[in-house]
């Protein structure tokens, strides 16, 4: 099991006996089940561990039995040590902690453990994650793409909102993110969350998914009566997308990190005329268990991985361009795509992509004039 390989190394590069995780976004990338109940709660009801040989879930008597049998369908076939306790005698840290091989480390503080940061360890994705991925993706832009056929200018974001949570809720998929801004809040505010305000002249519609724990984002622009600039400012930010994308490989074949790309997305953002734009909203990152598994700076020093998805936020003032993109030494796949969107084909900017490369390392010169189509703006009706 690949995973299982990949926690062998992780123990004996950190000197560890064993691994314990009991976030629910490691849970879920170890186990392809839950151990959620209650969703306000940044630990899981349960936790899985790995000591080299051996799998072990720990949970009180109450979740333990529902646990092993629904909820590890990724362990099938691996022999599972259970372990549980009485839920009035105990908590899930002091379990770990009284079980644990030590040295051991753990995804939560755990006494006499050291705390890890897993995200590395999901990093890049398995065969089994890029299938996932791939249906999730499709799935979430197809329920983002039917709500938003449907708009008009005098429907309220909330209501919106309400109906994008149905839509993806019939396909199985969860939305931690929905936002929904109408002309006047797109144009103030990069984080659109929705209220009783009608959209006007166009909408933007914006939402972060899940399911099997992984994360898929999208954006989609619908315009009724248009303000002149809108055209222009989708076109840019797809632009610094297409940019990020293509600065994302070029790091990841050169062993660049997360600063190199973000150097690359600043240098677009200057060449198309909207120098420190960049600094108004975030511009995204790594995706997978996590909404972003890291969010670029000019400082990060993440590694950038393949195969691994990046979903690259770029705004420009009322505009937005969003898709979460299968990144691999052979190219890009966008799999919030549904093929039913209109679009339009833009270039990275070629003289941003490889700025923060030092002397003497280059770029294959097709990936600095990376095309790609990219969501154009819906056109509907005003009613």
């Amino acid at each position: 099991m690949h995973k299982l390989e990949r926690l062998d190394r992780f123990l004996e590069t950190r000197a560890l006996s064993s691994v314990w995780f009991a976030r629910p976004n490691s849970f879920v990338w170890f186990s392809g089940g839950r151990n959620v109940v209650d969703r306000e709660s940044p630990v899981g009801v349960g936790a899985l561990g790995y000591d080299g040989e051996q799998v072990t879930l720990l949970a009180d008597n109450i979740e333990l039995k529902r646990l092993r049998e629904e909820e590890l369908p990724d362990l099938e076939g691996v022999p599972v040590r259970q372990q549980s306790f009485d839920w009035y005698e105990g908590s899930l840290p002091a379990a770990i902690a009284d079980t644990a091989s030590q040295p051991a480390g753990a995804d939560i503080e755990v006494p006499g453990l050291e705390e890890i940061d897993p995200a590395a360890l999901r990093q890049p994705l398995t065969e089994t994650d890029i299938e996932r991925y791939r249906r999730l993706g499709r799935e979430t832009a197809a329920a983002v793409e039917a709500v938003c056929r449907e708009l008009e200018p005098d429907d309220a974001e909330d209501e919106v909102r309400a109906a994008l949570t149905v839509s993806l809720a019939a396909r199985n998929i969860e939305a931690p993110v929905v936002l929904v801004g109408g002309a006047a809040r797109a144009q103030r505010f990069r984080h659109y969350t929705p209220t009783s305000t009608s959209f006007g002249e166009y909408a933007l519609v914006s939402v972060t998914t899940e399911r099997h724990g992984l994360h898929a984002s999208c954006t989609r622009a619908v315009a009724f009566d248009p303000p002149s600039w809108l055209g222009e400012r989708h076109h840019a930010a797809a632009r610094v997308e297409t940019t990020a994308l293509a600065a994302t490989q070029a790091a990841a074949s050169t062993d660049g990190t997360a600063g190199d790309v973000f150097a690359d997305i600043q240098a677009a953002y200057a060449g198309l005329g909207y120098d420190g734009e960049w600094k108004a909203h975030h511009q995204g990152g790594a995706a997978g268990f996590a909404g972003r598994e890291w969010i670029g700076t000019p400082t990060l020093e993440r590694s950038v991985r393949t195969p691994m998805a990046y979903a690259w936020n770029p705004t420009v003032q009322g505009a937005k361009s969003e898709d979460t993109v299968l990144v691999s030494d052979d190219g890009y796949e966008v799999l919030t795509q549904t093929g039913d969107w209109p679009t339009v084909t833009v270039g990275a900017v070629s003289d941003a992509v490889g700025t923060h490369l030092e002397d003497g390392m280059r770029i294959d010169e097709e990936t600095r004039g990376l095309e790609l189509e990219r969501p154009a703006v819906l056109g509907l009706e005003n009613g």
